[in-house]
């Protein structure tokens, strides 16, 4: 049997094939923060704050519906990583048929019911009426186009779970190009604003989806089936749902503790709102090692827990929390000192004021990078055992967390907008104490979906 673009994980140094895993999906992961860093670039230098200001105010909830169908595919991949680890390939088979059914249907639903509800749901956040109408028309493009980003999403998650974290590197680099060259055409010469750069984004998404599955069907044999046999499995649609649902609805907890924080971010004005949208760009940005670890750390996990390994799951854990020790001291003073120069890359010269505002909020949040870092490895950590249910605990966490201290914190005038950058800190805090908990207790051993039945 051909492997072409696979890795075994159960063999060799935890560390080295995490780090060999994770540099590929880093580079990936940055190359796609360029889809909406781009789209804040152009829009900040060639439009305006108010279109920047509306671009970011659809962040929250354009993450709401899509890290439903995000959620699935962290299902999927858990069920194949431990299935391939286990060397039971023709369940990865059934696996990745029975994944195209889900990912596909779930952003049909998806993308349907958030184009309808678009208005109602920036209503619902307060979003001011000077920016709203460029909000709606973002957000409608970007759910329109959602099957090209679940599709990519899905396809790289399946290819990732078989430890190929090249092959979504390369259409990502790929799509990537594609919207900044369209990026600038919709807007720069045809003027398009907002619209341009969604379009641009969705273009550009379908093209790395179409590529990276394609590319992946002519290369890797194990995912290659007659016809007639790309069917879903009952059995395995149980547990795709049963553990993909779970994080699913950890990444609906989080976008509705972001909505409640934009809500409270849009009662100022839209200076505040184009600020916290660059930072949120930039900490997008910065977090994508963790964000990386974390899924290196996930496959690693489900390859190793699936071949009953957990003395080298624990090794995989450790090594990937020194890794963000170390990269959480290397970003504080960077971060601290060199924000100003960041924050004037995504706006006009006479926007001074935007960067005052945002320089102040990653001065706070640059101290709690190591927490959120630990959110991402034990939280894919924990999924990759099959240990779902805390990771959900994690994501209510941050809803409270989040949404209690924005009330308190932004309402208190002697902290004003700085409340918000506060809240984020603290949220961080928490939720990264109660996954580093969890591990510790050693309750995830034993929940490995290839030993136990559904």
């Amino acid at each position: 049997m051909a492997r072409n673009l696979t890795r075994d994980m159960t063999n060799g140094s935890p560390t080295k094939l995490i780090l060999k895993f994770s540099v590929p999906m880093l580079i990936g992961n940055i190359f796609q923060q360029l889809y909406n860093m781009v789209d804040s670039i152009v829009v900040g230098k060639f439009v305006g704050s108010d279109a920047l200001a509306a671009v970011g105010s659809t962040m929250s909830i354009l993450f709401l519906i899509f890290g439903l169908t995000f959620g699935l595919s962290a299902g999927i991949s858990i069920v194949i990583s431990q299935y391939f680890g286990a060397k039971d390939y023709e369940n990865v088979k059934k696996s990745f048929a029975t994944a195209t059914y889900i990912v596909i249907g779930a952003s049909a639903i998806m993308g349907v019911t958030g184009f309808l509800l678009t208005r109602t749901f920036l209503e619902l956040l307060n979003t001011p009426d000077t920016i709203i109408n460029e909000s709606e028309i973002y957000m409608k493009i970007a759910f329109a186009g959602i099957l090209g980003i679940a599709c990519y999403n899905g396809m790289a998650a399946v290819l990732r779970a078989l430890g190929d974290s090249i092959t979504p590197l390369v259409f990502l680099i790929i799509a990537s190009i594609l919207n900044v060259l369209l990026d600038l055409l919709f807007v720069v010469v045809f003027g398009m604003g907002v619209a341009g750069v969604a379009i641009a984004t969705i273009i550009a998404q379908m093209v790395s989806a179409a590529g990276c599955t394609i590319y992946a069907l002519l290369r890797v044999k194990l995912l290659r089936m007659p016809l007639r046999e790309f069917k879903p499995d009952p059995l395995i649609f149980r547990k795709c749902i049963r553990l993909g649902l779970p994080v699913a609805l950890q990444n609906s907890f989080v976008s509705v503790s972001l909505m409640a924080l934009q809500s409270v971010i849009n009662s100022f004005h839209a200076v505040v709102i184009a600020a916290t949208t660059v930072v949120n760009r930039i900490e997008q940005l910065v977090l994508q090692p963790s964000m990386s670890l974390g899924a290196a750390t996930a496959s690693f996990t489900g390859q190793n827990i699936g071949a009953g390994q957990i003395d080298r799951v624990k090794q995989g854990y450790r090594s990937s929390s020194l890794i963000i020790i170390i990269f959480s001291l290397i970003m504080l003073p960077i971060m601290f000192f060199g924000g100003e120069a960041i924050m004037k890359i995504f706006t006009k010269q006479e926007d001074m004021e935007v960067v005052r505002y945002g320089v102040e909020g990653i001065r706070i949040t640059s101290f709690f990078y190591f927490f959120v870092g630990m959110i991402f490895i034990t939280r894919n950590f924990l999924s990759g055992t099959g240990d779902i249910h805390i990771p959900m605990i994690m994501g209510i966490t941050e809803v409270i967390c989040r949404v209690l201290f924005a009330r308190l914190m932004a309402a208190n005038a002697s902290i004003g907008f700085r409340g918000i950058f506060w809240a984020t800190a603290f949220t961080w805090l928490v939720t990264g104490f109660l996954g580093i908990w969890r591990v510790a207790t050693g309750k995830w051993k034993g929940k490995s979906v290839v030993k136990n039945s559904v």
